[in-house]
């Protein structure tokens, strides 16, 4: 092999490889929270959460194998063609066909790649998460309870606790109310006032009551009290119904491509089956051979993109990435409904794009009009390029920002060595924030078209307009934008430190005096005042895009108007008063709307004892506007002391004015919190947990929202000296310890916050720890760094 294919080689490998990290992250991206929080709720080891990681890659790669190819091609030959060296090989007598010739090395490779992914690993890898959520639906994890909240995961029970306190081995509860909903019409009631847990087994708590009583009321008998000294009770926990570890636990994926086949041939070949399993078949070769065609395109895009250089080929890839998987995705979900082939659906579009890569290498190889016409309009309209606009648009940003500083300083001031802005912090912060907006811009419409992709099936299917998704689109950017800024921080800092670095600038900074320390002023400034920004973004305009985003996605996804009621939420603590006795109401059904309560029952406790010192019961409770308070009807009153039943009375029609809690009481709106700001969050989760509803995972979201725009600064702190570190690699080396370090950052985030979630750790601790753990790498890592 030649020298000079070695080194295109070099460069479109070395681009192919950070493209695929890169396209690979951003797609598991989402699915990294639910993943992080059913290994922790689960107490899996190490080596289980490794196994989910490496199982769910081969799906991903179906997909990131071919953009990781296109990337390579397209930002490899960019920039040799921005250096003119592709100028010079062709002077040389280096036609276009080498280029192919080259660059087909690697697309064979990739696809060879894909379809042993595609064909052999992917199904294998699918099957074993089909086995772990098994194993892990079967197998739970101690449950660790939360006091005064209404507990429902244990089998025929609902567990409400007072107060909880942790022991060697086994923990102590004060004050439990249990319900025995294996007859939901008529509950058996359990009240303790303190009780001993140990965990008997991975799926069992093992209870020993003390001083309490035992409440039935079974259809055709008695009312019946029994009161104990202590008494055991174990409590089962119930098994996970649906423990899914991402997009790839659907079974079809994980059928063997032999067995594929076989199906294939015995199924009715009119039967939806029939073609279901057409279409997988399908997909695991047109995606490999994905690799060539795209090649076709890129080479001839790659090889005239000189004016922009790797900016015009990200932006290229961007558009044809969009292009293809679009062309793709319409095929497939056409051919689910019929309107096309099987086939020609499917490898629609490896089939358009190989003609058009057909025609734009003839055009290159003969110079023909169209391919000139078309450079020929892009020489003369230089503003319609992408990348040129971004970071003209980022340099701007960054000099008003520099001539906003300098107005902030007083003239005598601006004469002294030390003041900040100077020409060189302007100058840092033009190059930051150039990369800055064209990462966060790239990035961001990356995961609109990864999104846009898993909609295309609904939005056929349910016929949804154009209007709509475009709407759906835009309000859902600003959640991208507020999620992708920290990593495109990080990847701005990279680049820029690795590229001043490269270019010896930072030893020429040092040599005229200025210290390290005082370098990355501005950095951390811009990455300070960008925290700041996010937080307010968060506060007074993200919820109600959330908001809007939610409700059009359910519109794509024919879902009706949701209404953020749960209906299961049957058990609710009542609001306390002074001098009066607790009181938890249970009911079968609320109507939001008629304010009408179905089959309720109120237990009202003693304070000090826990003990039901009266139970109230009727068939219809409707709320009497005039009168303000609640109508009963056909129900009953017990009075209770201790033991014994002192009273009882049967009703029609009557009302207890002591119940104070109106209709709106009982409406709890189930608000993700990604609508909410932090004032509104705080009032809510105050509010749900005075009526006893779990809020763990809201508190640990609440303090999110002051931990997450931090680490803007963490990640501008955390990437200054690794990007010293790189010596003279550049930006393609920043950019790839971007990936390892976002990597490392989401990893530990979710987990902590899973953590969180489950109750392993306290709130504020779940939602700060990544930030200070990084936070403290990021310092030690500075201050070690020769200034």
């Amino acid at each position: 092999m030649r020298i000079l294919t070695r080194y295109i080689l070099g460069e479109i490998l070395s681009h192919a490889l950070i493209g695929c990290a890169l396209f690979t992250f951003i797609l598991f991206m989402p699915h990294l929270p639910q993943i992080l929080e059913t290994v922790v709720r689960n107490s899996s080891t190490l080596s289980n959460v490794a196994q989910i990681f490496l199982f769910t890659l081969p799906y991903l790669l179906n997909v990131t194998i071919p953009m990781s190819v296109l990337v390579g091609v397209l930002l490899g030959l960019s920039r040799l063609a921005a250096d003119s060296e592709i100028i010079a090989m062709r002077a040389g007598g280096l036609g276009i066909g080498y280029f192919v010739r080259v660059a087909s090395i690697v697309a064979i490779g990739g696809c060879i790649l894909g379809l042993v992914n595609s064909l052999y690993v992917s199904p294998k890898a699918n099957q074993a998460i089909l086995d772990m959520e098994q194993e892990l639906a079967a197998s739970q994890a101690s449950y660790q309870i939360q006091p005064r909240v209404f507990i429902e995961d244990f089998k025929d029970f609902v567990l409400y606790v007072q107060d909880v306190r942790s022991g060697t081995g086994a923990a102590n509860w004060r004050q439990v109310f249990m319900a025995d909903v294996s007859d939901p019409s008529s509950p058996s009631i359990t009240t303790a006032a303190s009780a001993t847990v140990a965990n008997d087994s991975p799926q069992e708590l093992l209870m020993r009551l003390r001083n309490g009583a035992k409440h039935e009321n079974l259809p055709d008998q008695p009312y019946s009290i029994s009161k104990f000294a202590t008494t055991d009770l174990p409590l089962s926990l119930n098994p996970q119904s649906s423990v899914h570890l991402g997009r790839l636990d659907t079974v079809i994926y994980a059928i063997p491509t032999k067995e594929l086949i076989q199906l294939i041939q015995k199924a009715d070949k009119k039967g939806p089956d029939h073609k279901r399993f057409l279409i997988e078949l399908n997909n695991r070769f047109s995606y490999p051979a994905a690799c060539l065609v795209l090649m076709l395109v890129g080479v001839p895009l790659g090889v005239v993109s000189r004016r922009g250089g790797k900016s015009s080929g990200f932006v290229f890839t961007l558009l044809l990435v969009i292009l293809y998987y679009i062309l793709s995705y319409t095929g497939v979900a056409m051919a689910r409904q019929d309107k096309l082939p099987v086939f020609v659906a499917v490898w629609m579009a490896n089939i358009l794009f190989a003609v058009t890569g057909t025609f734009l290498l003839w055009q290159i190889a003969t110079g023909g009009r169209v391919l000139s016409a078309l450079l020929s309009l892009t020489a003369r309209a230089p503003r319609v390029n992408a990348a040129a606009a971004i970071q003209e648009s980022g340099a701007q940003i960054g000099n008003r920002i520099g001539s906003w500083f300098e107005r902030l300083q007083p003239r005598a001031s601006r004469r002294s060595r030390g003041v900040f802005p100077r020409i060189l912090d302007e100058y840092v912060i033009r190059q930051f924030l150039n990369t800055f907006f064209l990462v966060l811009c790239g990035f961001v419409m990356l995961m609109l078209v990864f999104t846009f992709f898993e909609l295309v099936g609904d939005i056929i299917r349910n016929r949804i307009s154009l209007t709509v998704v475009g709407d759906y689109l835009v309000n859902l950017t600003p959640s991208m934008i507020y999620t992708i800024a920290p990593l495109a921080v990080l990847i701005a800092v990279l680049v820029t430190f690795g590229v001043l670095n490269r270019n010896s600038e930072i030893i020429a900074m040092k040599a005229t005096g200025i210290s390290l320390y005082r370098l990355v002023i501005p950095i951390v400034s811009i990455a300070a005042l960008l925290a700041i920004c996010l937080f307010a973004f968060d506060e007074l305009y993200l919820p109600q895009a959330n908001r809007k985003q939610e409700a059009l996605r359910s519109t794509i996804k024919g879902r009706p108007p949701q209404t953020f009621l749960n209906p299961e939420r049957q058990w609710i603590f009542g609001q306390p008063h002074p001098g009066e006795p607790d009181r938890i109401f249970y009911y079968q059904f609320f109507d939001r709307d008629r304010e009408e309560f179905a089959n309720m029952s109120i237990f009202e406790l003693d304070p000090s004892t826990f003990a039901v010192s009266r139970r109230i019961f009727a068939a219809r409770v409707a709320w009497d506007e005039d009168a303000g308070a609640w109508r009963f009807q056909n129900g009953w009153e017990r009075d209770f002391d201790g033991a014994n039943q002192k009273n009882f009375r049967e009703f029609i029609n009557t009302s207890f004015g002591e119940i104070h809690e109106e209709p709106s009481y009982f409406s709890k709106e189930i608000v993700p919190s990604q609508e909410m700001n932090f004032g509104q969050l705080d009032r809510y989760i105050r509010d749900l947990r005075q009526s006893g509803f779990d809020t763990m995972r809201l508190r640990v979201a609440l303090w999110h929202k002051l931990a997450y725009p931090l680490i803007a600064v963490v990640m501008a702190m955390l990437a200054i000296p690794f990007a010293l570190s790189m010596g003279r690699r550049g930006s393609l080396a920043g950019i790839a310890v971007a990936i390892g370090v976002a990597i490392a950052y989401w990893v530990v985030n979710g987990l902590f916050e899973s953590m969180g979630n489950v109750n392993y750790l306290p709130a504020p601790l779940a939602a700060w720890s990544s930030d200070i753990l990084f936070g403290l790498a990021g310092g030690y890592l500075l201050l070690r760094t020769p200034t």
